[in-house]
C-alpha cells in the first residue's frame, strides 16, 4: 500500500515569516514516519505545494510512482483555488488528514503555537470546493498522537487500494456458472463497461496442459508443505489425494500464467473432459485467498472479483456464505463447501476426503477444512440490482470459540452489529443481497461507505 503525502502550505508565509518552515518540515517528516511504522509507503513532494504548479507537479509525482492515494495534510492555511485543480483532474483517491500538531489550546497556550497549527480552516475551505465539484473524499480527523486519525487515514488508503484493484481485475473461470442459480448471474461485458473487471475461461486443453505439465517432484513438495502445516485425518486414499494434489497445482499454474486476481470453479464440471483437471481444488482457493487471490464459489466471478480486491487491502478478508440461522443466540454460521481463506484460520485446517462427490467424472474431492478466527469486521455482499450494482455491508463480529463440533466443515459465527437474526436476513434479503458474499476483518463500515464511492456503487450501511 503506498500513498502520496501532500503538504499544502501557502506562500505568504515563506515571504514574511520564513523562520517557520524548519518546525513545519520537521512535523511533515513526523507524520509521513507514523505512516512508514504501519506498513505504509510514503512519496514525499519534493517540497511543501502552495501555488498551483507545485500542486500539479506534487500529484504527477504521486501518479508517476504509483500511489494508490493522496492524503493530503495541511501544514498552514492554504487557498483552495491553488490545490483544487490538480485534485479534481487525479483519478487517485483523495484522503484528508484533519491534524495538527500540538494537542492542547486552552487559555493557557502560548499565542505562538497558532501559526503552527491553524491548517484545519484550510481543510475546510478544501473540502468545500471538493463538495461543489463533486469530487468523492475521505476525512479523519484528530490528534496524531492522541487518537487513531493516522489508523483511520490508514483504513481508507487500504479501502482506496481495493477500490484501485477492482479495475484491474482478471478473474478465471473454471467451468462455468452454476445451472439455476441466477443471483450473482451477471453480463460479463458489462463487469467490464461498469469496473474493469475481464473475465476469462480456460478450456479444457488448456487446463489439462497445465495439470499435465505438474511434476512428481512438485507433488511430493506440495504433500510435505501440507504434512508440515496442517493436520492430516486418517480417511486419506493416497491415489485420491495425489490427483487433488495435482488438480490444485495445475490451478495454481493457471492463475500464475494469466495473471489472474480472482478465479472461480464449478464443481459440478470437474474432470478431465469438462474443465480438464480431476479434482475439485478446495485447498487451493483457500490457499490462494491466503496468497492475495480472490475467490468465490459455483462460477460467481463477481463476488471473487471483489473479494480479490479486498484483499489487495485487507489480507483477512474471506469469502463465506450465510448457512444457518440460530434465532435464539442471534448468530449466524458461515460455512462453503471446502473454501476459506486459511490465513483467517483459528485452528490448523484439517486435510480430509470430503463429505460428498459430486461430478460424474472427478476424482473424490480433499479439504481442508477449519474454523475461522474470532474478530471485528465488516460483512460485504456485492449484487446487481434493477438499474446498477449494489453494495451491501453490516458491520458484524466473528465470534471466537475454542471447540466446535463442525470438524468436518468450513465454519465460522457471526454475529451482526445491532440486530438480531431475524432482523439481519429481513435486510438482506429486503436489498436483494446474494447468496455469495466476503468478510473483511478489521474493516469499517466508515471505510467500506468510501469504498462504495469510490466505486460510484449505491452503498447500504446497516
Amino acid at each position: 500500500m503506498k500513498i502520496g503525502l501532500l503538504p499544502l502550505y501557502v506562500k505568504l508565509y515563506d515571504d514574511v515569516a520564513p523562520d517557520v518552515r524548519p518546525r513545519m518540515e520537521a512535523f511533515y517528516e513526523k507524520i509521513a514516519v507514523e505512516f512508514e511504522k504501519r506498513g505504509v509507503e510514503v512519496v514525499r513532494t519534493d517540497d511543501f505545494a502552495r501555488l498551483k504548479d507545485e500542486f500539479k507537479a506534487a500529484v504527477t509525482k504521486f501518479e508517476r510512482e504509483g500511489a494508490d492515494a493522496i492524503v493530503t495534510l495541511h501544514i498552514a492555511y492554504s487557498p483552495s483555488l491553488e490545490s483544487i485543480g490538480a485534485l479534481c483532474d487525479t483519478d487517485l483517491p483523495i484522503i484528508v488528514l484533519d491534524t495538527t500538531e500540538t494537542l492542547e489550546f486552552t487559555n493557557e497556550q502560548s499565542d505562538g503555537e497558532i501559526m503552527y497549527n491553524h491548517g484545519i480552516h484550510g481543510v475546510m475551505d478544501m473540502c468545500s470546493m471538493l463538495t461543489q465539484r463533486g469530487v468523492n473524499y475521505a476525512i479523519a480527523a484528530g490528534h496524531w498522537q492522541e487518537s487513531d486519525v493516522i489508523d483511520r487515514v490508514c483504513g481508507f488508503a487500504r479501502v482506496a487500494c481495493a477500490a484501485r484493484a477492482i479495475k484491474g481485475a482478471k478473474v478465471g473461470l473454471i467451468g462455468e456458472s452454476f445451472a439455476g442459480m441466477g443471483d450473482f448471474r451477471v453480463d460479463y461485458r458489462e463487469l467490464y463497461d461498469r469496473f474493469g473487471i475481464k473475465v476469462v475461461q480456460p478450456s479444457t486443453a488448456d487446463m489439462r496442459a497445465f495439470y499435465d505439465a505438474v511434476t512428481p517432484e512438485e507433488i511430493e513438495a506440495e504433500k510435505a508443505y501440507n504434512r508440515d502445516n496442517y493436520e492430516l485425518a486418517d480417511n486419506i486414499i493416497e491415489r485420491e489425494y495425489t490427483e487433488s494434489i495435482r488438480s490444485c497445482l495445475a490451478t495454481r499454474k493457471y492463475i500464475a500464467a494469466n495473471g489472474l486476481t480472482a478465479f472461480s470453479v464449478n464443481f459440478l464440471k470437474i474432470g478431465p473432459n469438462d474443465a480438464g483437471i480431476t479434482s475439485m481444488p478446495f485447498i487451493e482457493a483457500c490457499k490462494s485467498m491466503q496468497n492475495g487471490i480472490g475467490y468465490a464459489g459455483e462460477g460467481d466471478v463477481m463476488t471473487a472479483a471483489f473479494t480479490g480486491a479486498l484483499l489487495s487491502g485487507y489480507k483477512d478478508t474471506t469469502f463465506v456464505e450465510i448457512f444457518c440461522p440460530d434465532w435464539k443466540n442471534n448468530i449466524l454460521l458461515l460455512s462453503h463447501m471446502g473454501e476459506v481463506n486459511y490465513g483467517i484460520a483459528d485452528c490448523k485446517p484439517t486435510v480430509s476426503r470430503a463429505g460428498k462427490k459430486y461430478a460424474t467424472e472427478d476424482e473424490f474431492p480433499y479439504a481442508g477444512y477449519t474454523r475461522m478466527k474470532g474478530g471485528k469486521g465488516v460483512y460485504i455482499n456485492i449484487s446487481r440490482a434493477r438499474d446498477d450494482y449494489r453494495l451491501f455491508a453490516a458491520p458484524a463480529e466473528m465470534l471466537s470459540f475454542d471447540h466446535d463440533n463442525f470438524g468436518g466443515s468450513m465454519r465460522g459465527w457471526m454475529k451482526p452489529d445491532g440486530y438480531t437474526t431475524a432482523e439481519f436476513l429481513e435486510e438482506h434479503s429486503k436489498w436483494g443481497a446474494t447468496h455469495h458474499s466476503i468478510f473483511v476483518y478489521d474493516a469499517t463500515a466508515e471505510e467500506i461507505e468510501f469504498f462504495g464511492k469510490l466505486l460510484d456503487v449505491e452503498t447500504v450501511i446497516l
